[in-house]
């Protein structure tokens, strides 16, 4: 179908073209198929002509939405489930369609009801006034069930089609280019944070459930391959009828399936009144000639293996109790049991529709009760499924309360953080280069400048001066540099201790600019130079002795721990 116009239309004519679609190539895809078998089988088995072919499709129809009929020898309400498939993917589709047509609705939820509920409408009045129109004495479809079962297939399966299209234009105006997922997954992002957690539980149950039931129907198909083409040889549909017949069976093997976890859950399911297949025992009659019904169990007691499909329901209830925690928006302590025994609760509830909905009658007489009772397993799954969950919700809980960095984050929000903090420590490692911290916090002392060395070579032990004070005095000294005067004039060395011991403390005068380092002279090498509080003197085997203070010329001060030497310079 081609996208519908944005603001041309209302919202109910789109519905009613989107259903009339639906509508008419569901009854074309059927109409050819029941052709075919009409002109494979006797010119009577199908109706009366082109149309009694038409009148057999539609009632065909109105079965693949679970809608019973009536005839000469009584009621069916067995119908196979597998036929839902075809009216649910297209509207499914029309539903997608009909979204596309408002796109990015300001409100999503209310979008998705908006259109699912203007889709079934039509859809369901349209289903009833057919099965009125090809009502007939022969055959005499259900007005009510036609109008009930097309309404709830149109909602659930436009309401998730719309829920697609919503997710994808939302997803369309963020990033383009990213997968979409259908069906369920897209409905759960439409859903608050607690009830997408209890559907993902409920799924998560329902899932085990359904593969217990699947290698429970496979393994006895398996174990009665012999009976079964025994019954096939007996019909002998030939070439075209076996064709239809593989058709058919394929129809049944989801009400199979769920049989199967009726006999996993406990109560078992009947084929006829008085029968019962379950883990107590196996009670059958005669069984109608159908090749999947050979794969039933000899009467007698239960065979042991299927015995270890009574485990199905408690691992089910784990692994929802599991799923519904770990996807809860944050952890809890007090409610976890009761949100798994809440799990549990609406999976039993599930089992319980599809309890209803895989059985039903098959004719009058005895046939009239075929199927598992609903009520019966849906309060045992209820009870079986919702006490393991609660259990394994307290545990799961438990876990995650016990951590001890994040433990009121659930595991998956927990994963997502510990890639963030990893992702951001990568990204600022490459950003900054590696540097290395001293070893410790205390500068080590000042190296005495003795010849040059080479940069590859390790700085020497520092040598202590007789003249240096404590180095905490000078720790934010900035001397000028200044040389001595060489000893080879005939003048002795200035007597340094003394005058800086008789020198009176001055004020700090201002700091001047520090003039540039100059390289000392040839002859001013072996004399002595104040460099960051020491003074650094040639090596002799024993100091002179220091004359008494006299007057000179040069003198020296003490400026915050630093000497400094004064000079008169002469004047012209």
């Amino acid at each position: 179908m081609a996208p519908p116009p944005g603001n041309g239309r209302p919202l109910y004519v789109t519905g009613l073209v989107a259903a009339l679609w639906c509508v008419g190539i569901g009854l074309t895809v059927l109409t050819t198929v029941t052709l075919l078998g009409w002109v494979a089988a006797p010119k009577t088995a199908l109706g009366h002509g082109l149309s009694g072919v038409f009148r057999t499709a539609v009632n065909f129809w109105l079965v693949s939405h679970h809608a019973g009929f009536s005839y000469g020898h009584g009621r069916v309400g067995l119908l196979p489930l597998g036929v839902l498939v075809l009216p649910g993917a297209l509207l499914y589709r029309g539903g997608a369609w009909m979204i596309r047509g408002l796109g990015l609705p300001p409100r999503p939820r209310v979008a998705v009801v908006r259109v699912a509920a203007a889709l079934a409408v039509p859809y369901a009045l349209l289903a009833m006034l057919m099965a009125l129109a090809v009502s007939a004495p022969e055959v005499h479809p259900s007005a009510w069930q036609a109008l009930l079962g097309c309404l709830l297939v149109a909602v659930i399966a436009g309401g998730l089609g719309a829920a697609r299209a919503v997710v994808a234009a939302q997803v369309a105006a963020e990033a383009r280019g990213r997968r979409v997922r259908s069906g369920l997954g897209a409905l759960l992002r439409l859903l608050p944070d607690r009830p997408r957690s209890l559907v993902i539980g409920v799924a998560g149950s329902v899932a085990v459930l359904a593969a217990a039931g699947a290698v429970l129907v496979g393994g006895s198909l398996a174990l009665h391959t012999s009976e079964s083409d025994r019954v096939y040889d007996l019909l002998a549909p030939g070439i075209v009828g076996g064709v239809l017949l593989l058709l058919v069976e394929l129809a049944f093997l989801p009400n199979a399936v769920i049989w199967g976890i009726a006999y996993a859950v406990g109560p078992g399911f009947a084929v006829g009144a008085g029968t019962s297949v379950s883990p107590t025992g196996v009670f059958l009659d005669t069984v109608p000639a159908f090749p999947p019904l050979a794969a039933l169990p000899e009467a007698g007691p239960a065979p042991a293996v299927s015995l270890l499909a009574l485990a199905a329901p408690f691992v089910a209830g784990a692994v929802g109790g599991v799923l519904t925690i770990r996807t809860m928006p944050s952890a809890t302590s007090e409610g976890a049991p009761l949100w798994g025994f809440v799990s549990g609760t609406l999976t039993g509830a599930v089992v319980a529709l599809l309890a209803a909905l895989s059985g039903g009658p098959l004719g009058g007489g005895r046939m009239a009760t075929v199927g598992p009772s609903a009520w019966q397993v849906g309060l045992l799954a209820a009870l079986e499924v919702g006490i393991s969950a609660a259990i394994a919700a307290w545990a799961a809980n438990w876990r995650i309360m016990r951590r001890p960095e994040g433990g009121d984050e659930t595991p998956a929000r927990a994963r997502k953080r510990k890639k963030r903090k990893k992702a951001q420590a990568r990204r600022a490692a490459a950003r900054l280069p590696e540097t290395r911290l001293p070893e410790a916090a205390v500068p080590p002392p000042a190296p005495v400048l003795d010849e040059p060395r080479a940069a590859s070579e390790e700085p020497p032990a520092p040598r202590p001066s007789p003249y240096a004070p404590d180095p905490l005095e000078f720790e934010e000294a900035e001397p000028v540099l200044a040389p001595r005067r060489p000893r080879g004039r005939g003048r002795a060395p200035d007597p340094l201790p003394e005058l800086i011991a008789d020198e009176p403390a001055r004020p700090e005068p201002e700091p001047e600019p520090e003039p540039a380092p100059r390289e000392p002279e040839p002859a001013e090498r072996d004399g002595k130079v104040v460099l960051e509080g020491h003074i650094v003197e040639d090596p002799e085997p024993e100091p002179e002795p220091v004359p008494p203070p006299r007057e000179d010329p040069e003198r020296t001060e003490n400026r915050g721990g630093a000497i400094y030497v004064l000079r008169e310079e002469p004047r012209d």
